[in-house]
């Protein structure tokens, strides 16, 4: 990838600013990382103001790994989601459909005690039922707009959860401009000669300043060290 395709690329759409996670975390412990890179692991942390040192290279710093888990257990969990929406929305649907069944036997009974207290106007007891029958007519309007109104409110958030397939977008986007960065410094530092056919280089040259170099005695003595333990 030359530069001009790198430049086309990055200007290709306007990245969203990547807000930064937890400004202190605690990676993993790792005794091989402490001993060649020289980093505290157990006490290491990452504060947000200071540049360097960098998170430590284990598996819970890879940078794409983690985007790509993201992505990968946020469509999953939204999936779940919208099948937990769905079952809501059809029970809603379902429940409504046998209430508009009970409705129509209050219905016919509504009209058969409207005959009836219209024949005996003196009988109190089809007056108390005609009563009984409007109470539960009016709450079971009250119901089906309760019906109604998850049915519609599962609606809306399967339609909110939409923002989910968008952030995956964005993540997705992000990943593969860090991956054609990553592509491109690969190619700009590649040599001809394979490094395991190049020449060994001194590791200081005339010139240099040796006053943290350790000794062959101080060198002699780690090695024994690591031989009592």
């Amino acid at each position: 990838m030359t530069q001009e395709e790198l430049n086309m690329l990055m200007n290709s759409d306007n990245l969203d600013d990547v807000v930064a996670q937890d400004s202190a975390t605690t990676p993993q412990s790792s005794t091989d990382l402490s001993e060649t890179s020289g980093i505290d692991v157990e006490n290491y942390r990452v504060e947000a103001d200071k540049k360097w040192p960098p998170p430590p290279p284990t598996e819970d710093h890879k940078v794409v790994h983690q985007l790509d888990d993201v992505t990968k257990d946020s469509e999953v969990k939204a999936t779940q989601i919208f099948d937990q929406l769905e079952i809501m929305g059809s029970a809603a649907d379902n429940a409504a459909k046998k209430l508009k069944q009970i409705k129509k036997f209050i219905d016919s009974q509504e009209e058969l005690f409207t005959k009836l207290c219209e024949s005996f106007p003196h009988v109190k007891t089809f007056a108390k039922t005609m009563e009984d029958i409007i109470n539960a007519k009016n709450t079971l309007k009250e119901v089906l707009i309760c019906c109604d109104d998850v049915s519609d409110a599962s609606m809306q958030a399967m339609d909110i959860m939409q923002y989910q397939d968008i952030h995956r977008q964005k993540i997705e986007r992000v990943i593969n401009v860090m991956r054609a960065l990553a592509q491109y410094m690969n190619s700009l530092f590649e040599g001809k000669i394979d490094d395991n056919k190049r020449v060994s280089s001194a590791v200081y040259i005339a010139g240099d300043n040796k006053e943290d170099i350790a000794s062959d005695d101080d060198i002699e003595a780690l090695i024994a060290s690591f031989g009592n333990k």
